[in-house]
């Protein structure tokens, strides 16, 4: 065999052993291997995986807001920091708006318990998560003091976030359409003071990582009371959305939130605590700046 052959048969067989090796290490990979294990379910994923849409009392916004806001979510074997960021934008004078939203940096930090019950590859990452861009658009349908007022929201949350290794962020696309209504049972005359029941009902949709079954089908539902004098405004809903698996995806919180404003500056506390298939208690401050 002449030196260039033996040459290009070294190549060739360096080629497939480095092949042979890496296949081997894929096949042996802890996360390759749990991957098809993952459950697409708010159960089974983390605190920002699955949101669930605001509570809007059937009104849109007139003013534009940038919101700035720090998150701590609580659940057994799992404890979560996050930096949320919000932008809405009105239209033709609050007939019609649009929002972005997104996890700018989520820190995670899991028990072993956890990550085995979600097949995650790890309990935390140093460098932390970021999550999906949420975009959402509103409609005006009715305005009635006699009746109700009626919105409807279309929302697209994007397959922008990462560590689906670590079951933080799904890295599927989902959406959702609801209607959100609300009426004031009291008010006084400039409505400084108000009590307002509300409502929203909609369809939520997510991509799944199965082969048959592609997607999640949910009905999404909202219920609840607010309340303003003066300066202060306060809110108690519940709220969630139940899929058609029942494999973790019916997911139910109630939420209260407590703003106080002041020359178009808002603070914003709230508190989330979850039913069911959403197993965090979530404590929230946001600075909302309006123009």
């Amino acid at each position: 065999m002449t030196s260039g052959k033996k040459a290009i048969y070294a190549i060739i067989t360096l080629l497939v052993s480095l092949t042979t090796i890496t296949n081997a290490k894929a096949q042996d990979d802890p996360w390759q291997e749990s991957m098809r294990l993952l459950q697409y379910s708010p159960r089974y994923f983390g605190a920002n995986a699955f949101p669930i849409p605001e509570l809007r009392s059937g009104y849109i916004e007139t003013r534009w807001e940038v919101e700035i806001r720090g998150e701590y979510h609580e659940c057994k074997g799992d404890r979560t920091k996050d930096i949320f960021a919000r932008a809405f934008i009105p239209i033709a004078k609050g007939q019609a708006g649009l929002e972005v939203s997104y996890i700018l940096y989520e820190y995670y930090n899991t028990t072993q318990e956890i990550v085995d019950e979600r097949h995650a590859a790890g309990r935390s990452w140093k460098d932390g998560a970021h999550g999906d861009v949420i975009v959402s658009s509103f409609y005006k349908l009715l305005k009635s003091d006699k009746w109700a007022d009626i919105t409807v929201e279309a929302a697209l949350k994007t397959a922008s976030g990462n560590r689906i290794a670590d079951a933080r962020f799904t890295d599927a696309a989902s959406y959702w359409f609801d209607i959100n209504i609300g009426r004031d049972i009291y008010k006084n005359a400039d409505r400084t003071s108000f009590i307002r029941l509300q409502g929203l009902i909609g369809f939520y949709c997510w991509m799944t990582n199965e082969i048959v079954h592609r997607q999640n089908d949910a009905l999404l539902y909202s219920a609840g009371i607010s309340s303003g004098c003066k300066n202060f405004t306060v809110q108690a809903d519940m709220a969630g959305f139940s899929g058609y698996k029942d494999n973790g995806d019916r997911p139910l919180l109630l939420r209260t939130k407590l703003n106080y404003e002041y020359k178009k500056n808002i603070l914003s506390f709230r508190y989330k605590h979850g039913i069911n298939d959403y197993l965090y208690d979530t404590f929230s401050l946001a600075y909302i700046r309006c123009f």
